[in-house]
């Protein structure tokens, strides 16, 4: 880690701000690792997670992100980045307790690069434990206003309780490891079972490999699901590269063929997959507001809310 330079980035001589670098890695994957102690009471934050931030092909560390030392020591992080669209620029920001002045930097610096990256009128959002450790005046003070609640959720697992389940009559399940044509079919089916989702955001193939770090996803793990007469109706993404839960990305089931239990069956399967590979739990992000009834779904198989997130956003206008 390169040390920061005091200089007019910084109000006080022991309050210094400079642009993130790939080997800043390890030190901002512990910041954002004391915030989760504070947040949600233990670490969950990957080292991998952060490389992959900080390499994003649509990111340039020299302008989209920032670090905050007080003296000498990270207290405080923030990227954005601009893949959602034309007008929208999605950030994320980490500050300890007590550091309110090096909180204010960062959004500052965060909301001018927003302002050059939308090039017009925009939103800034911005994902929040309900709970955070950064100060949310600050944010209601700026004009920031909450738009939406997302709940992470989680079950544990384990092979007695999870066995393998009997898929709803004419429905067959087929990974996609081994042929690309299917991955790309994978990616059609997210796109069109989640196209009237809340922000969600339309992007090519390429683009949503990307967006996912789908070039290092285990495709074993992505299964679609087809019903004769239909062909391929659902896609369940998951994915097994964190340390503290394996993960479900997506559950997407065709609109024509809800509520014949088949997101159902594609969660048990996901527990009975994870419960086998030795996981003992899953996680997963559900739009509180869903209005495909993906909340009670979870409920209804066992999961429970381990932590709330707010989506906060700042209207953007080219002068501030």
């Amino acid at each position: 880690m390169r040390p920061p330079e005091p200089g007019p980035d910084s109000d006080r001589m022991t309050l210094t701000v400079r642009p993130a670098g790939p080997g800043d890695a390890s030190d901002i994957c512990a910041l954002l690792n004391a915030v989760d102690v504070i947040e949600i009471g233990r670490p969950e934050t990957d080292l991998g997670a952060v490389e992959s931030d900080l390499n994003a092909p649509d990111v340039d560390l020299a302008t989209d992100s920032w670090l905050a030392f007080q003296d000498g020591r990270p207290v405080a992080y923030a990227l954005v980045w601009a893949d959602s669209g034309p007008g929208r620029v999605d950030a994320d920001h980490y500050v300890l307790p007590g550091h309110r002045e090096a909180a204010v930097l960062l959004l500052e610096r965060m909301e001018a690069r927003a302002r050059e990256l939308s090039a017009g009128p925009g939103v800034l959002r911005l994902q929040l434990n309900v709970k955070p450790t950064l100060d949310t005046s600050l944010l209601t003070g700026r004009g920031y206003r909450t738009i939406r609640r997302y709940q992470v959720m989680t079950r544990t697992l384990a092979p007695a309780a999870d066995p393998a389940p009997t898929p709803p009559a004419g429905l067959t399940l087929r990974h996609c490891a081994g042929d690309e044509a299917d991955r790309h079919r994978a990616h059609a089916l997210v796109e069109r079972t989640f196209a009237a989702h809340f922000g969600h955001v339309d992007r090519s193939y390429e683009t949503w490999l990307d967006h996912l770090d789908g070039r290092k996803l285990d495709w074993s793990l992505v299964w679609i699901a087809s019903l004769p007469g239909h062909g391929d109706v659902a896609v369940l993404l998951t994915r097994d590269d964190r340390t503290s839960t394996a993960w479900v990305s997506h559950i997407g089931v065709a609109e024509e063929v809800r509520g014949r239990g088949i997101g159902g069956f594609l969660l048990r399967h996901c527990f009975a997959v994870y419960a086998e590979r030795g996981r003992d739990r899953v996680g997963l992000g559900v739009d509180t507001r869903n209005e495909t009834g993906a909340l009670a779904l979870y409920e209804a198989h066992g999961m429970g809310l381990h932590y709330a997130v707010d989506s906060w956003e700042l209207s953007l206008h080219p002068q501030g």
